[in-house]
């Protein structure tokens, strides 16, 4: 029976199908963007394009496609496989991230990224294997899909992860239809499904078993399907996988918010408390690296350290001045003249003979009145020598 929610060539601007127990808006200029969401179950835009993988494993990047609001419990469009979701409980949300922040890309090995049951997968990964594997065309068409050998498709299965999503998040589905795998671009809600590789990356959503691939390059387009009440299209998250292979995930167990170490590939058998916790409460931890500025937040801007440029050649320093040393507190004992080695300190000096004879004291005669020089007899100025 062919799905209602179809276009077909005949009709390129079909009446939309109401979903069961719901009516939906008309399509015609309802872009979903900030908090106005289309209700419209068109699948056109979702599932045309073939399969959309590229020779490098990524999805080829279309231009503006519109974008499926996936509901966790939902099989969605022409599903590869009924579902094998077991019952667990659905994980907690994560706390948002602070204003001025938009969600993006998150790691794939990031703890709290994703949630599950202690002890419990929240996929029947057996199940799964078995169901692709006993239709030869819908095995073909998923390993095509997910870039696997179609020989290996049930290792492949086994060596994922089941867990459940615990924030919204951005894909790209592949949905099954005239024996090929058709892709669209989606966004699973919290709580879906998932089988996650060994790189943290979402491969199988598990309630249609439809492969799942990175998100489109360009991620633009329209928003399609019922949103529910929390979706937001400023906190959708697209998974990064990491660089390494890794063998374990931290999650959060559903049912008592506690932290688990899940190994990957395993089933939940393994299932144990971390060795080193992350340091904060499941509930309270943001989705580390998972924000991004947004360009429209207000706040004064913190000027980045400048680099020097090590290209340019070095500035000249001009020439100073040699510094001027202190002046000594002390003496110096050798720069005092050396005393005169021909004068003798007890002999008075000679008077001046420019200078003024000394004034006696009051009531004393001068030395030359008191003592009258006696009078020389004349000295003839010859002689003459005796004869002897």
């Amino acid at each position: 029976m062919r799905s209602p929610l179809r276009r077909t060539r005949r009709n390129p601007t079909p009446t939309p199908v109401p979903p069961p127990g719901g009516a939906i808006a008309p399509r015609d200029g309802v872009r979903l963007a900030g908090a106005a969401f289309a209700s419209v179950l068109l699948l056109a835009g979702c599932s045309s394009g073939g399969t959309g993988a590229g020779s490098a494993g990524r999805p080829v990047a279309a231009p503006a496609q519109d974008v499926l609001l996936q509901a966790a419990a939902a099989p969605g469009p022409d599903p590869f496989t009924a579902s094998t979701v077991r019952n667990t409980a659905r994980p907690s949300d994560p706390p948002r991230p602070p204003e001025g922040q938009r969600a993006r890309e998150v790691t794939g090995s990031t703890p709290g990224l994703y949630g599950g049951t202690r002890a419990v997968g929240s996929c029947d990964v057996e199940r799964q294997a078995s169901l692709l594997t006993g239709d030869p065309k819908k095995a073909r068409a998923f390993a095509e899909a997910a870039g696997i050998p179609e020989a290996g498709v049930a290792d492949w299965l086994r060596g994922l992860t089941p867990v459940a999503l615990r924030v919204d998040t951005r894909v790209t589905g592949h949905g099954y239809r005239g024996g090929r795998a058709a892709a669209h671009q989606a966004v699973l809600q919290t709580g879906t499904a998932v089988l996650v590789d060994q790189y943290g990356s979402p491969r199988v959503r598990c309630a249609g078993g439809n492969p799942l691939r990175a998100p489109a390059a360009d991620r633009g387009g329209v928003y399609v399907g019922v949103p529910w009440d929390a979706f937001d299209p400023d906190h959708v998250v697209v998974v990064r996988p990491t660089g390494t292979v890794v063998t374990s995930l931290v999650i959060v167990n559903a049912t008592d918010r506690s932290w688990i170490e899940r190994r990957t590939g395993s089933d939940g058998e393994e299932d144990r408390k971390p060795a080193v916790e992350p340091s904060c409460d499941p509930d309270a931890c943001t989705l580390d690296g998972s924000g991004t500025p947004d360009p429209d937040a207000s706040g004064p801007a913190v000027p980045a350290p400048s680099t020097p440029d090590r290209s340019a050649p070095p500035e000249p320093v001009p020439p100073q001045d040699p510094p001027v040393p202190d002046a000594p507190t002390d003496p110096d004992p050798y720069t005092e003249p050396a005393p005169d080695p021909y004068t003798d300190p007890d002999t008075e000096p000679l008077p001046d003979p420019s200078a003024e004879p000394p004034v006696p004291p009051d009531g004393e005669l001068p030395p030359e009145e008191l003592f009258p020089p006696e009078p020389v007899p004349d000295q003839p100025d010859t002689f003459e020598a005796f004869e002897g």
